[in-house]
C-alpha cells in the first residue's frame, strides 16, 4: 500500500518545491497566529498553486470559526481541512457539510486510553491524525518536534485511515513505520533549521529515509 506523505507547515517556493520533488501526497499550511508557521491564506493559495496535481493541499487551523475557515476556504482553496483543536463530532459535522471538504481531526496521544476519545469521530471524520501531547507551558497544539510511543497505535482497528505526527525526523522515522506501520505519515519541525524555517535539504533527506525503509522492506 502507498505510503501518504504529508509535509505540514510549509511558507516557501523553496520549501514547496522540496516536497513536491520528493513526492509528498499532501502539503500542509498553518492558520494558527501563534505557530511560527503560520501564513496568511492569500499567501498559502499562491504557494498551493504549485501542487496542483501533485500533491493534495490541506489547511490547518485550530478551533477556527465560520469566518476564518470562510476565508481560508476562498482564498487558499484546500482540498481538505485538518482541525487541530477541541472540536467535537459536531462541529466536524458542521465543518464538512459547510464547504464540502473532506475533514482530518487530530487527537494528541500519550497512552493507549487517550485513542478512546476518537470512537464518537468514527464515521464523521475522513481520516484521523495522531500527534503528541504538547510539552507543558507549549501554546502550540503540534510541531513542538516531541514524539510519543508508537507502539500504542497497534491496537487501532485495521482499515483505520490515518496519520501517524509527532516529532519525526529522517533518523527515527524508520522506528516509527516498523513500529505503527501507518498508512501515511506527517511531519512539520523534523524538517526545519529552526523554528518554522523548512530546510530543503532536510526534507530531501527525509524523503531518502523513508525510501530507504521501504526498500528494506520489499527486499
Amino acid at each position: 500500500m502507498a505510503l501518504d506523505i504529508k509535509i505540514c507547515g510549509l511558507k516557501t517556493d523553496e520549501a514547496m518545491a522540496a516536497a513536491l520533488a520528493g513526492g509528498a501526497s499532501h502539503v500542509g499550511f498553518i492558520f494558527f497566529a501563534k505557530s511560527p508557521r503560520y501564513v496568511e491564506p492569500a499567501a498559502a493559495g499562491r504557494l498551493r498553486e504549485a501542487a496542483i496535481g501533485k500533491a493534495r493541499a490541506v489547511a490547518v487551523t485550530v478551533d477556527a470559526d465560520d469566518a476564518f475557515l470562510d476565508e481560508i476556504v476562498a482564498k487558499m482553496r484546500p482540498d481538505m481541512l485538518q482541525l487541530h483543536g477541541t472540536e467535537t463530532p459536531e462541529r466536524v459535522a458542521e465543518v464538512k457539510a459547510r464547504y464540502g471538504l473532506p475533514v482530518m481531526k487530530v487527537f494528541s496521544v500519550s497512552e493507549v486510553a487517550d485513542l478512546e476519545r476518537l470512537k464518537p469521530f468514527i464515521g464523521v471524520a475522513d481520516r484521523f491524525m495522531f500527534d503528541a501531547k504538547p510539552p507543558k507551558g507549549s501554546q502550540l497544539p503540534g510541531g513542538n518536534g516531541v514524539a510519543f510511543d508508537w507502539r500504542i497505535l497497534a491496537g487501532l482497528d485495521a482499515g483505520l485511515d490515518y496519520m501517524l505526527s509527532g516529532g519525526l525526523n529522517a533518523a527515527n522515522i524508520g522506528d516509527a513505520l516498523i513500529s505503527a506501520n501507518p498508512p501515511a505519515i506527517d511531519i512539520s519541525s523534523g524538517v526545519e533549521s529552526g523554528p518554522g524555517v523548512k530546510d530543503p535539504a532536510l526534507i530531501e533527506q527525509f524523503f531518502r529515509a523513508v525510501r530507504a525503509v521501504r526498500d528494506d522492506r520489499a527486499a
